[in-house]
């Protein structure tokens, strides 16, 4: 008997992207099962028997992982497609196999970006549940007043919600100094908005880890592909 799995898991598994960019195409009416546009969440299909196809292009499980890390610059954006013509991740890499990123930097943001075709790889760093733990640098326009340091430290409120607690360092609370913050959340341009709703701006933004993971020994627009234990821990949860 065959499988039965989401619809939004399929085609993560086909390295079309994370789930919840499945969830929107999906939504969009761009996926269809056996010739049907499928635009209800939580449709299931059939492995090796249903037809999937998005844009009318056929759509099948991966069976060749890939998991790199890149150092990202600064000016270049992390969507596979972008139609305005921007650089975009996938220029700086070579890969045969079809990589997205694992969340998202916006474009002014730099550092450490995971790219991979693994659908459950990306579905365990980036979902909530999993409180995988992201670190920041971050310049801002002014200096940290304690006050607020122990305020993000607790949770800002945000569109969303009051973010989930922060760790916070800034040496000296000196002009210039740079803070150190660390979440769990990856709400969209999230750092900058707990900046933002306590008055400051963030001038310069980078990611320097992602669970254990650094991007030392990497400049900016270089990669390189993950080790197999950096796999392991990865999805092993260690160093969160």
């Amino acid at each position: 008997m065959a499988a039965m799995v989401r619809l939004n898991k399929y085609l993560a598994n086909c390295g079309v992207g994370a789930r919840r960019k499945c969830d929107d195409l999906i939504a969009s009416g761009l996926v269809s099962v056996n010739g049907a546009v499928q635009s209800e969440l939580g449709s299931k299909v059939a492995v090796g028997v249903d037809r999937v196809t998005l844009r009318d292009a056929l759509v099948e499980p991966v069976t060749r992982f890939q998991y790199l890390v890149l150092n990202k610059p600064r000016g270049v954006i992390t969507t596979a497609r972008d139609e305005r013509g921007r650089p975009s991740v996938l220029d700086l890499v070579q890969s045969n196999e079809r990589l997205y990123p694992v969340g998202r930097l916006d474009r002014d943001t730099s550092g450490l970006l995971l790219l991979t075709n693994d659908g459950d790889f990306a579905y365990r760093l980036t979902h909530p549940k999993y409180e995988v733990k992201k670190t920041y640098e971050v310049q801002l326009n002014k200096v940290l007043q304690q006050d607020d340091k122990s305020r993000l430290e607790k949770g800002v409120r945000l569109e969303e919600g009051v973010t989930s607690r922060a760790v916070v360092s800034c040496p000296g609370f000196k002009a210039g100094s740079t803070v150190r913050i660390t979440i769990h959340q990856g709400w969209n341009r999230q750092i900058r908005r707990m900046f933002e709703a306590l008055g400051y701006r963030v001038a310069k933004l980078k990611r320097v880890r992602f669970g254990d993971l650094t991007v030392a020994g990497l400049r900016p627009g270089e990669w390189r592909k993950l080790r197999k234990s950096e796999i392991e821990q990865l999805k092993a949860g260690h160093g969160n």
